[in-house]
């Protein structure tokens, strides 16, 4: 495993596919969590997030890198923890909001990159994305999003593994007509998850309030993992 900067490690396809490698060395190492890859194939993203890494980029000599993270913790929502407020139960009674889950990823990313500055979910990484798409019969990336009046005002970027969704990247609107409709989009794509049979969703990195206030508790590193490949179907 090569080394580049401070102590970030190379995680390659075959690292990231070897189960001895993942459970001698990597998964107990506490002292680190994010790797680097210069792989942007479909195949070596599937593995990474199977193995329950979640990616994202950065530069590094001005070379695009993939950083896979096995976090520390972990954000996971169990479906009968969902809080509903009632500043939100108000309006999912007021509003008819209709979730959209498709496989047309370009304008929930459009809007995320215009409501983040320096976001990491770059064309090449989105490109890799779409490249994962009918590969593999235990992987899919969605979106989800919620309109009003035709207009995108929130929606997120995720995939699904065996009975788990993972969180990458989301956005809602700023304007104020617009306030909770961010955590309307989570509510009921939380609700649409739990009808359909899933075990939980997967909201990655657990030190943004909103997580917990949706109902998520924090998992360490080795009582997530167990977790995640009993729900995932997959072997580390």
């Amino acid at each position: 495993m090569e080394n580049i900067q401070l102590g970030i490690h190379n995680l390659s396809y075959e690292d990231v596919t070897s189960p001895q490698l993942l459970l001698d060395v990597i998964y107990p190492n506490m002292y680190k969590n994010y790797y680097w890859s210069d792989d942007f194939s479909a195949k070596y993203y599937i593995a990474q997030a199977k193995a329950g890494f979640i990616a994202v980029t950065d530069i590094y000599e001005d070379e695009e890198l993939l950083l896979p993270e096995i976090q520390f913790s972990y954000a996971l929502l169990d479906f009968k923890d969902l809080h509903i407020s009632k500043k939100l139960n108000k309006l999912l009674n007021k509003k008819y909001l209709k979730l959209e889950i498709s496989q047309n990823l370009d304008e929930v990313v459009e809007n995320i990159n215009a409501s983040h500055k320096n976001c990491w979910l770059t064309p090449r990484y989105l490109n890799m994305l779409k490249s994962t798409q009918n590969l593999d019969d235990n992987f899919q990336i969605i979106s989800v999003a919620i309109r009003e009046n035709d207009r995108l005002i929130a929606g997120e970027l995720g995939y699904i593994i065996g009975k788990t969704y993972t969180s990458l990247s989301g956005f809602s609107s700023r304007e104020k007509e617009y306030h909770n409709y961010g955590t309307a989009q989570l509510v009921l794509l939380a609700q649409h998850l739990e009808e359909n049979g899933f075990e939980f969703w997967n909201l990655g990195q657990a030190y943004m309030t909103y997580k917990l206030d949706l109902g998520a508790k924090i998992y360490e590193r080795e009582s997530f993992l167990k977790r995640w490949f009993e729900a995932t179907g997959t072997t580390s």
